[in-house]
């Protein structure tokens, strides 16, 4: 039997798309290799939102080629943004390549397995006007699981490579996310993160759709599913009724990635971004106004077109007001075909290495001292498996802290009661309450 062998680059959306590649390809008669020398069929998905995954997607493709030199009989396919971007050129730069397969094309993986097999060398590319993607579930579900609810975007900021390589914003059909839940939920899936470039826009373009706030609402009541969670979000689409969303839907996890991006109106402005660092502030206000125990979490990038020190130091004084519970940091890097990239990329490398440094540091000293005021606190943790260490397990809170507690294997896909012991820069420690206290808490 003929074997797929899948290598990921980038977000949760990717890891989901991979799910999807993986599921359509044992519907083809493939089973999953457990390493690149016994696979028949390599999948690379990639990522072009930053530079670094970009590069080691191309490193990967020329170790490839001798690879295939050694086993003439292996097919080479690269899906996802990259392949979205670069289309026939890949086949060009790449001869080992044999597949080119865009990220709103997948769907179309069955068909082009097929013209593999008779020997072609195939670039499917472009964007589908239907957003139906049908419910195709992973093959293994797990505690928790992602679901696709939107495709593509319509914000084009000036820096950002997703409208043109995901497409324009596309909803799904409310019915069919629902449906799919529904069977993860009888499957085991304790946990659904629901997945979208700009979730707060879901159903904006489709006439009589629910609103996310009410697709929020309808998920919350399927049986089985016991958390939910979203990302991306938007500041600019951060509304009212979903911040209530908050307060009211039982199963909606305390927390929000809300991607920032910079704490200067002036790069924001150039960012094309849509609001201002007041805005901001109001909306993240707003809502730990109503939910104070809501764990906020974004992304930022120092070092854009025409950013200065005071540009820089506003940011961190955002990040000093806010004070995130995490935060993920980059560099700018042009992206090709954005509007930024036409411009000066007028920030040194050695500059830009130390404004990240120096967000990060502050970062850290704030997201240590914030974990290690949940020492003594009884938290509920979803229990995802086991940990690194022998009797250890790895679980979440609905703040999205991981922790790691001693316990068997036996309490996996479990909601338990576990007492934090220690707030480390990463994750916390902890220890399982008495049975007494899961059975009080629980009442």
């Amino acid at each position: 039997m003929a074997k797929i062998y899948i290598k990921t680059f980038g977000c949760q959306m990717n890891e989901r798309d991979s799910e999807r590649v993986l599921a359509l390809a044992s519907s083809c008669g493939y089973t999953e290799a457990a390493s690149l020398d016994e696979a028949d069929l390599i999948v690379i998905n990639t990522c072009t939102v930053r530079r670094k995954p970009e590069q080691k997607v191309y490193s990967l493709l020329g170790r490839l080629g001798g690879l295939k030199e050694r086993r003439p009989h292996l097919r080479i396919a690269v899906v996802g943004c990259l392949a979205q971007q670069e289309g026939d050129g890949l086949l060009e730069r790449f001869p080992q390549v044999d597949l080119v397969l865009g990220p709103d094309r997948i769907g179309e993986l069955p068909r082009a397995l097929e013209a593999l097999e008779g020997g072609e060398r195939l670039c499917l590319v472009g964007f589908h006007q239907d957003p139906c993607q049908g419910v195709l579930l992973p093959l293994r579900p797990s505690v928790r699981a992602y679901v696709n609810i939107m495709q593509g975007c319509d914000n084009f900021c000036t820096y950002c490579i997703v409208p043109y390589v995901r497409g324009p914003e596309k909803s799904r059909p409310s019915g069919e996310i629902i449906e799919e839940v529904r069977l993860l939920a009888e499957r085991g899936v304790k946990e659904v993160t629901l997945l979208g470039q700009n979730v707060n826009s879901y159903g904006k373009k489709s006439p009589g759709e629910l609103t996310f706030p009410q697709l929020l609402s309808k998920i919350d009541q399927i049986e089985g599913i016991e958390r939910i969670r979203f990302t991306t979000s938007h500041p600019k689409d951060l509304s009212e009724e979903l911040i209530r969303a908050f307060v009211d839907l039982e199963k909606l996890c305390e927390h929000l990635h809300l991607p920032f991006q910079a704490g200067s109106n002036r790069v924001l402005e150039r960012m094309g971004r849509a609001y201002t660092r007041e805005e901001y502030l109001r909306k993240v206000e707003r809502l730990r106004q109503l939910v104070p125990r809501v764990a906020i979490t974004a992304d930022v990038m120092v070092g854009f077109s025409g950013e200065g020190e005071e540009d820089f130091r506003q940011t961190l004084e955002l990040v000093r007001e806010v004070e995130f519970d995490a935060l993920f940091s980059f560099k700018y890097t042009p992206r090709k075909g954005t509007v930024a990239s036409r411009w000066p990329d007028d920030v040194s490398s050695e500059e830009k290495q130390r404004r990240l440094e120096e967000l990060q540091e502050l970062q850290r000293a704030i997201t240590l001292r914030k974990n290690r005021s949940l020492e003594g606190q009884v938290m509920e943790v979803l229990v995802e498996g086991t940990g690194g260490r022998p009797g250890q397990l790895r679980g979440r809170t609905r703040c999205n802290r991981v922790v790691n507690f001693p316990g068997g294997e036996e309490l996996v896909g479990r909601l338990l009661w576990v007492r934090i012991t220690e707030g480390l820069q990463n994750s916390l420690r902890g220890e399982l309450c008495p049975l007494e206290v899961q059975e009080a808490v629980n009442a």
